[in-house]
């Protein structure tokens, strides 16, 4: 019994991947991270660790996804999925004693606003360019009239 107690810890060492560490949605969460606030859509934790450190480790958690994306601002860094993913966004903060970090779920609010937006956006380009191609219409018709009177009254 002991040879296969043995058996399994050495597998465990062996292949780490097996023990999975912890995650909110599948999104990794930092095991030194101390959770203050957690539903089902929304994880916010803090840590001791540097705001660097925090992000180099996203940064190499999330190296194998093809739709992520980092976006350094002012305050903090926005990580964003454009994939398929349960989490929409982790937000690491900047300038603070602890470093913040907060997952959010992917939720169809954030996705239909997002369509309207485009959905309105294509037609206000479309108008802008109707008004344009008329007002240039109107501009040509007329300069090819006043041409066309001044032909005639030679």
């Amino acid at each position: 019994m002991r040879r296969y107690i043995f058996i399994l810890l050495g597998l465990l060492l062996l292949f780490p991947s097996t023990s999975k560490g912890e995650s909110f949605l599948g999104a990794p969460v930092i095991p030194q991270a101390k959770t203050v606030q957690q539903t089902d859509t929304r994880s916010e934790s803090k840590t001791g660790l540097s705001h660097d450190d925090v992000v180099e480790f996203y940064r190499e958690a999330l190296k194998g996804y093809k739709d992520i994306k980092f976006r350094e601002w002012k305050d903090s860094t926005y990580i964003e999925d454009d994939g398929g993913l349960d989490w929409h966004s982790i937000t690491i903060s900047k300038g603070q004693e602890e470093t913040t970090i907060t997952i959010v779920k992917d939720n169809w609010t954030w996705i239909i606003g997002t369509l309207i937006l485009r959905y309105i956006g294509v037609f206000a380009v479309l108008l802008v360019l109707f008004l344009g191609m008329s007002i240039s219409g109107i501009i040509i018709s007329r300069s090819i009239e006043k041409l066309e009177a001044g032909k005639t009254a030679d």
